[in-house]
């Protein structure tokens, strides 16, 4: 129930081995800075307009087709999949990994996080410490919270039962599919189905794993 495969399909994503199969989902994020720093990064294959401020250059990859707007600001190490969007405005710190076909919008940040095929972040979204499964989508000023108010580790509640994560800062984990609501604030340590549907003005504060797939 907890295992990458509940979440996501990853035949078609081409960082497949990042994850961690056999384990909780939270252990394959833990494994991300290790995953980009072996990486051979620094190899930018689309145009960077002159206002784009790219931060230690020589760790960052941005594949072919990938459009960067003017006035985004990409800190290393990352990695940005072909045929993405970085908009007018986005704030990539580092550690960041995107599949294809992905979007980080006007003024989202995006830190240490994992981007499936698919995945947008479009318009005013904070995603930290969090993966979005393919084809996931935030509305609008949808935030990640990744930590918690007393500073304690971050523990995933399903069910009652409580998993310790041993991990400070930790967003969510959104199932292929899954779509959230414009102004909706997931708490930390929040994992969701595939396909799971949020409506707007929504607080996440509890796992989905069952089969209904609208979270109230």
């Amino acid at each position: 129930m907890l295992t990458p495969d509940c979440f996501f399909d990853l035949s078609a994503f081409p960082h497949k081995e990042l994850f961690i199969l056999d384990q909780p989902i939270w252990e394959s994020l833990k494994h991300l800075k290790d995953y980009l720093r072996s990486l051979k990064l620094g190899k930018i294959e689309c145009d960077i307009p002159s206002s784009v401020t790219l931060v230690h250059p020589e760790l960052i990859s941005i594949e072919e087709r990938t459009v960067v707007e003017p006035g985004a600001y990409i800190e290393g190490p990352c990695f940005i999949g072909k045929d993405s969007q970085v908009r007018h405005g986005a704030y990539v710190r580092p550690f960041v990994l995107t599949g294809e076909r992905c979007v980080i919008g006007h003024a989202s940040e995006i830190k240490h996080a994992l981007l499936l095929n698919g995945a947008q972040a479009p318009h005013f979204n904070y995603v930290g410490d969090s993966i979005l499964g393919a084809n996931t989508n935030l509305g609008a000023g949808v935030i990640c919270a990744n930590y918690r108010l007393d500073h304690k580790d971050v523990v995933v509640e399903i069910d009652g039962e409580r998993y310790e994560t041993g991990i400070k800062k930790f967003g969510a984990v959104l199932g292929d599919g899954s779509q959230i609501g414009c102004n909706s604030v997931i708490n930390p340590g929040v994992l969701l189905r595939k396909n799971t549907l949020s409506r707007a003005c929504t607080s996440i504060q509890k796992s989905n794993l069952r089969k209904m797939n609208v979270v109230n």
